[in-house]
């Protein structure tokens, strides 16, 4: 099974940037890629109304969501979309989630996440500081779903900093994990590859990060390097600045022997939870 992930250097126009997406999926699918990752903010970055593009989106008038579905049914391709602005299922008046979907090859939607950890962080590069959660709702529940590659657990961006998600996604069954991000070029530099391989090798399951890469408006800069890494930590494919399509056989027999070999996940003598209920009692 071949899977892929789209990096790009998205803007303010969302027609562009599905137009871009879509030309870089095409080459997904030529290469036979059966699932594809977009990163975060595929359909709109920069300056943007979220709250304006939830609020379509959610009237059905809006272009992102529709335009997943057909794409993903045209090209018969299991596509992830990367981040869109959505209201919180059952409460039309808050604030958006940036939500991660899975879209199959029939042009169904048959996942959803919402970020759990919102980017609320002082960088030092020429935008300063961000603060997703003025714009964001935080989500509530992680994501595990079943595709044709394989069980497939959906994080974004920041959430990468959060091993104690990444494990309850393993405990969940995960066998590869979506990372669509928009990492910035200074955080990236020290840490994007790091952090990846680190999540690859506790998890032990293949990382599709597919990352925004290369300068937006505003002066923003994002890193790139989106990659595909083993459960082993070998980056297989990587591309470093720029928008493309990076595509590589999911090697999912290695991934089985790595797991055999080396089988952490039996020698583990504490859950998240248990871990959790033990700092308490000593406080």
């Amino acid at each position: 099974m071949t899977v892929a992930v789209i990096q790009m250097v998205s803007g303010e126009n969302i027609a562009k940037n599905l137009a871009d997406a879509r030309i870089l999926l095409e080459q997904a699918a030529e290469n036979g890629a059966r699932l594809a990752v977009l990163p975060e903010n595929f359909a709109a970055l920069g300056k943007i109304n979220v709250a304006q593009i939830a609020a379509l989106e959610a009237q059905q008038h809006g272009p992102i969501l529709s335009w997943l579905a057909q794409t993903a049914r045209e090209l018969g391709l299991w596509i992830v979309g990367g981040t869109v602005p959505l209201l919180p299922l059952g409460q039309a008046e808050a604030k958006p989630c940036a939500s991660s979907l899975l879209f199959n090859a029939l042009g169904e939607c048959v996942a959803r996440y919402d970020k759990l950890h919102l980017f609320d962080a002082a960088v030092g590069d020429q935008q300063g500081s961000y603060k997703e959660s003025e714009r964001y709702s935080r989500g509530q529940h992680c994501i595990v779903v079943d595709t044709p590659v394989g069980r497939l657990g959906m994080t974004i961006c920041y959430d990468l900093r959060f091993p104690a998600l990444y494990a309850a996604l393993r405990e969940a069954g995960a066998e590869l994990i979506s990372v669509p991000s928009a990492f910035t070029a200074l955080t990236g530099a020290a840490h994007w590859q790091v952090l990846l391989r680190a999540r690859a090798i506790e998890t032990q399951c293949l990382l599709l990060a597919s990352n925004q890469g290369g300068m937006h408006a505003l002066g923003r800069e994002t890193f790139g390097h989106s990659a595909i890494i083993d459960a082993w930590g070998t980056v297989l494919a990587e591309l470093p600045t720029g928008a493309g399509c990076v595509t590589h056989a999911y090697p999912r027999a290695e991934q089985a022997a790595i797991r055999q070999r080396m089988p952490i996940w039996q020698h583990k003598r504490f859950s998240v939870a248990q871990l959790s209920r033990a700092d308490t009692e000593d406080r």
